[in-house]
């Protein structure tokens, strides 16, 4: 079978591996869809990171982001069966550590048994891939298999942060960073009622999709004025809610000071720095700010018992589809920024 490798200077490979063969409490998973993260870009494309969670072992197929329907099951496995339509939660963990058993894989403390798909262990940019039964989160007809890929990482990352901090037809919420994060935030905010959805972003690419999306009551391009043009635009008063996807230290600062007393924010962008005077950007006006990484996979079956019921559909953000063949130019212009959410697709997910 056909697969991607990521070297880690820019470029991406294509490999032929075996199909292989599921062992006990393992299924084997023609993928249909795989969509690339911001993370594969800042760890892999560009460098190695060899230890830590996020250390991609050289060599391995790529890809955290895929959804497929089930081919094969090995022996033991009790819930799924063939041609089950499945998103793969991304990180396999022991468990049996306290944050496995909370559904927490992400956090799996175990050196030795967590092994995330597509960093420590083979990933979805294949025609085929190798998964535990435990790690599976059944994808409901009403989505597509790229509505799931986006699941397996990014809305579930974005869900996770949301519920932390709370959205409701109450809030006007600020999104600094409209990535693929960032718009997901937004589409997700809006089916939870939030009430005024604002945005700020660098790239102006990024911004017109944004604007096209009709998911922001206002699209601002990043700058130095963000938090006097977020409270103008809220009477004075800043945001209940403010969700930083960007890593940018100064959009970050600009989530904690366009938030108003009592506000809530939460940090999905990775990596990056932040400098802000605890006193009167935080503690005066009673403030909060919450980490979020990833999600545990309870809630993330839960997102898409959600997405079902509200009728959304996060392929909608996707902006461009290669088939496996053209990988590297989907690694490309993923990297360049100047897009939304790009996906490798398969079979019927081609369009």
């Amino acid at each position: 079978m056909k697969c991607a490798i990521l070297p880690g200077n820019g470029t991406v490979e294509l490999k032929e591996f075996d199909i292989p063969v599921p062992g006990h409490g393992e299924v084997l998973i023609k993928i249909k869809s795989s969509t690339i993260c911001g993370s594969d870009i800042r760890c892999i494309y560009h460098e190695h990171l060899g230890k830590g969670p996020e250390g991609y072992q050289p060599g391995l197929i790529a890809g955290h982001e895929p959804c497929g329907q089930i081919a094969e099951t090995g022996l033991g496995c009790r819930r799924f069966k063939k041609n089950d339509r499945v998103i793969i939660y991304h990180i396999s963990g022991c468990g049996l550590c306290n944050d496995c058993r909370r559904g927490y894989m992400i956090s799996c403390t175990s050196e030795k048994y967590r092994r995330a798909y597509g960093w420590q262990r083979d990933g979805g940019m294949a025609e085929f891939m190798l998964a535990e039964e435990k790690d599976l989160v059944l994808l409901p007809d009403e989505l597509s298999y790229s509505d799931g890929a986006q699941v397996a990482c990014g809305f579930g990352t974005v869900y996770e942060g949301l519920e932390k901090i709370g959205i409701c037809g109450n809030d006007a919420v600020l999104i600094t960073g409209l990535g693929p994060v960032g718009l997901a935030s937004a589409m997700l905010c809006k089916a939870m009622g939030a009430q005024k959805i604002i945005g700020t972003e660098a790239i102006d690419e990024r911004i017109k999709i944004a604007e096209e999306t009709a998911l922001f009551d206002s699209v601002l391009k990043a700058g130095p004025d963000n938090v006097e043009q977020v409270r103008a635009l809220t009477g004075g008063m800043g945001v209940e809610r403010a969700v930083d996807c960007s890593a940018n230290n100064k959009a970050r600062l600009t989530c904690i000071q366009a938030a108003r007393k009592w506000g809530k924010i939460v940090f999905l962008g990775e990596g990056g720095t932040c400098d802000f005077q605890p006193s009167p950007d935080i503690i005066h006006d009673q403030k909060t700010i919450y980490g979020s990484w990833v999600t545990n996979i309870w809630r993330m079956e839960e997102l898409v018992e959600r997405l079902a019921r509200w009728g959304i559909h996060p392929e909608r953000l996707i902006t461009h589809r290669f088939t496996l063949d053209k990988a590297g130019e989907a690694y490309a212009l993923m990297a360049s920024g100047k897009c939304g959410k790009v996906a490798v697709v398969f079979d019927e997910e081609i369009k």
